[in-house]
């Protein structure tokens, strides 16, 4: 792989330079990319002038520099996710419909929750959380959910980080924080009431694949009021409906692989 003077490689290069757009960084100078990753101006004009002219990069007429849709196509066909959002869509759209808020689906992305989709509404209440923006793992319903069910490593790792505290109602003690996470996964769901925010609460059922595993949190955002907790059991059941959606679909893909009278080859995908 090519490398520059400094040893560093072009991917790397690449790499930290799409890592500075973010979800409050949408678009940046040339100059302001620059200094956020530390390379070179010359550097960065070049790369953000080949990138534009492959639409990975677009430039508005401000000359500030944005995420392309050419990257957002490539983006979008990461299988997993397509197959995660698809089959939980019409279930999402459902709950939306019945309680009128935020619906969000969500992954866990190391440290953090990644929204990979949601539902909103213009009288929702106020939520700063919108499709690829990231949730902490210990302040967020979703990131309680994915957190409990996580390796026991990464939960000690998050466990050993510095708490942020959001509300007076964000649990930064990590011995606390161990009983959150053991009633969730008795529970079967996360009941979060301004954690993030006074005005929201927030709720939170694990999403499992056919194996068992958790792969995703499905979660709704709430005004913070008594009537909050009524809405556990529509996002509970939508929750159930979406796993058994996923598994359906596994089962229908090995049907059709069983089906297959070509012969099994070792070792060839």
């Amino acid at each position: 792989m090519a490398r520059y003077s400094n040893g560093e490689s072009v991917l790397s290069r690449l790499a930290r330079l799409f890592e500075a757009f973010g979800p409050e960084t949408r678009s940046s100078t040339v100059s302001e990319l620059s200094e956020r990753t530390g390379i070179p101006l010359p550097t960065v004009s070049r790369m953000v002038a080949e990138l534009v002219e492959r639409g990975w990069l677009q430039r508005d007429a401000d000359r500030r520099v944005w995420i392309g849709v050419r990257m957002w196509e490539m983006v979008s066909r990461a299988a997993p996710m397509r197959e995660l959002s698809r089959t939980a869509m019409p279930f999402m759209t459902e709950l939306h419909a019945r309680i009128g808020q935020h619906v969000h689906l969500g992954v866990r992305e190391g440290h953090e929750v990644l929204i990979v989709e949601q539902l909103s509404a213009p009288i929702a209440v106020r939520s700063a959380v919108s499709t690829a923006s990231r949730l902490p793992l210990h302040a967020s319903a979703p990131g309680l959910v994915l957190l409990a069910h996580a390796p026991a490593d990464v939960q000690e790792a998050v466990l050993a980080e510095p708490l942020r505290a959001y509300t007076p109602h964000t649990v930064t003690d990590p011995r606390a924080l161990r009983m959150v996470l053991s009633r969730v996964r008795r529970a079967g769901a996360a009941y979060c009431p301004g954690l993030m925010d006074p005005v929201a609460t927030s709720i939170a059922v694990p999403l499992r694949a056919a194996d068992g595993q958790v792969m995703a949190a499905l979660s709704v955002v709430l005004p913070n009021t008594e009537s909050a907790t009524a809405m556990v059991p529509a996002v509970r059941a939508a929750g159930v409906r979406i796993c058994r959606a996923l598994a359906d679909r596994r089962v229908s893909e090995l049907a059709v692989m069983s089906e297959d009278p070509r012969p099994l080859r070792t070792g060839t995908l």
